[in-house]
């Protein structure tokens, strides 16, 4: 994801590049993990160092939910506005940098997906919901995914929570012969999370009813398809205050 961003913001003319963090700086350029020539942008293992030398806008942070809520703070801590691709965040942790963003008189954003498809698919769901309140969701991603469920899955579940009252499902007397088998448990229905090797991102949302069901699916087969969410993301923080959570907000 850090290649992607880089790529894309080096190839729009109204953005610019002006540092990246990597894991060891060595010798290595963002020009050169875009695949670019050197661009002479600061390259550094440390974010604060980064952003006291170049003094950014905005951070993109698609790093981990260990690293994503300090890198945070150190972003707000220099006034630069933090664009957040990072998902396993507690309404706490949302609650503390909201009031953060808010006493530097900046925003930021948190979204569990930028892929504008992720959020028709979860809007549609929403909308299923009222209609179709028995529903399960699952969602695939790599074996190298930390949190689980995924953060869409739960922005997912917000959302249909808001349009269906909790009810809970399946036979109340069923039992669970092997602990987890039911997925987890959120307002009623169940989350089910699959991680193995080779899969990218894919979530559906399974409606059940007499007679007929109803699938809601979203699959994601490159990094790419995430970047016009960024993009638009970056510009748009500019002017706004405070913490935002979910990429939604930016759409029309």
């Amino acid at each position: 994801m850090g290649r992607e961003v880089v790529k894309m913001v080096l190839e729009d003319p109204e953005l610019e590049l002006v540092a990246a963090i990597a894991r060891s700086a060595g010798p290595v350029d963002a020009g050169t993990l875009a695949g670019k020539p050197d661009t002479g942008v600061i390259v550094s293992s440390s974010l604060a160092e980064a952003l006291k030398a170049s003094r950014p806008d905005v951070l993109v942070d698609f790093t981990g939910p260990k690293s994503a809520m300090p890198n945070a703070e150190t972003a707000l801590a220099y006034g630069v506005r933090p664009v957040i691709g990072t998902t396993g965040f507690t309404p706490e942790q949302i609650a503390e940098l909201d009031k953060q963003c808010k006493d530097k008189g900046i925003g930021g954003l948190i979204a569990p997906n930028f892929s504008i498809g992720a959020i028709l698919m979860m809007k549609f769901s929403a909308m299923a919901a009222k209609y179709f309140p028995h529903v399960e969701i699952i969602e695939y991603h790599g074996d190298q995914k930390l949190d689980a469920p995924s953060g869409t899955s739960i922005k997912t579940a917000e959302w249909i929570s808001e349009a269906r009252q909790e009810l809970r499902q399946g036979n109340p007397d069923e039992e669970e012969v092997i602990e987890g088998a039911r997925g987890g448990y959120y307002n009623g229905f169940r989350i089910h999370s699959v991680r193995l090797p080779g899969v990218f991102a894919q979530q559906e949302v399974v409606f059940g009813a007499f007679g007929q069901t109803l699938k809601i699916r979203h699959d994601s087969y490159d990094r790419a398809g995430y970047m016009p969410g960024v993009n638009t993301a970056i510009k748009k923080i500019m002017n706004v205050t405070g913490m935002v959570y979910g990429f939604e907000h930016f759409l029309d």
